[in-house]
């Protein structure tokens, strides 16, 4: 995994941390810095010995660890300083976006958003607004759209088609009806038996979208939502399974 870019350290430094104009490193002290390693990030590093002002040292140690202690580091930023709508630096927007890289040290970065050949209008507004909300609010918040996205995705195909479907269809339904009736799925292709246990697979995941949409997403009031892990994991999967599907569909 490549560690951080210089725009990334310049993001989480100036952008979100805040530098004084004396060059310090937000509101940390040098005994504050200290004890900031151990404390937030879970890590050994103790900057006591290093000359420069608080900035310089943070700066070096960001520099020279590994992407998975950069992780660990710009977590633990976070952690010490919650975003804040009030704040001029620490935005929601500015705390995804190091959320996500924060995920792309530890090698969990997202599938990428698909753009898809077989779309209506409604599911490319639901795909664009997942990743809006992904990138400014974080992926708890892209969930519900993600499930519109997949959701409208299949029944366009279907509609397409020209495929009978009963009113209100699950996602999983709608998966099984192309699958069943597609031309695209006719032929059969390498590993056979192995590709149809995996979308067998697919399918087990289909049918819980629906529950977590309804009862851990913002689709509704709930209380208990998905955690960013977790709500990154749904998304991942359900732009995964529409990749495959157009890549599939557009042969």
């Amino acid at each position: 995994m490549l560690p951080m870019t210089s725009q990334e350290i310049s993001q989480l430094v100036n952008n979100y941390i805040g530098v004084s104009d004396d060059g310090y490193l937000g509101d940390f002290t040098y005994r504050t810095h200290g004890e900031f390693y151990p404390l937030y990030c879970d890590l050994d590093i103790y900057p006591d010995t290093m000359p420069g002002t608080t900035r310089s040292r943070f700066l070096d140690i960001v520099r020279s660890s590994t992407p998975q202690d950069q992780a660990k580091i710009v977590r633990g930023i976070l952690k010490k300083y919650p975003s804040d709508t009030n704040h001029t630096l620490r935005t929601p927007e500015q705390h995804a976006k190091l959320l996500a890289c924060a995920m792309r040290l530890e090698g969990g970065s997202a599938v990428s958003s698909p753009q898809t050949l077989f779309s209506s209008e409604v599911v490319c507004r639901a795909i664009a607004d997942a990743e809006t909300l992904l990138m400014s609010r974080g992926a708890t918040s892209g969930v519900d759209r993600v499930h519109t996205a997949i959701h409208g995705y299949m029944k366009h195909i279907c509609d397409k088609n020209r495929f009978m479907y009963k009113s209100e269809p699950s996602i999983l339904a709608f998966f099984t009806i192309i699958r069943e009736q597609h031309e695209a799925f006719k032929s059969i292709c390498v590993r056979a038996d192995d590709v149809t246990k995996i979308c067998r697979a697919l399918g087990t995941i289909m049918d819980v979208l629906n529950p977590i949409r309804n009862k851990a997403s913002v689709a509704h009031p709930n209380e208990n939502l998905l955690e960013e892990a977790e709500a990154m994991l749904v998304i991942n999967v359900t732009r995964s399974i529409i990749h495959y599907l157009d890549a599939k569909l557009s042969k």
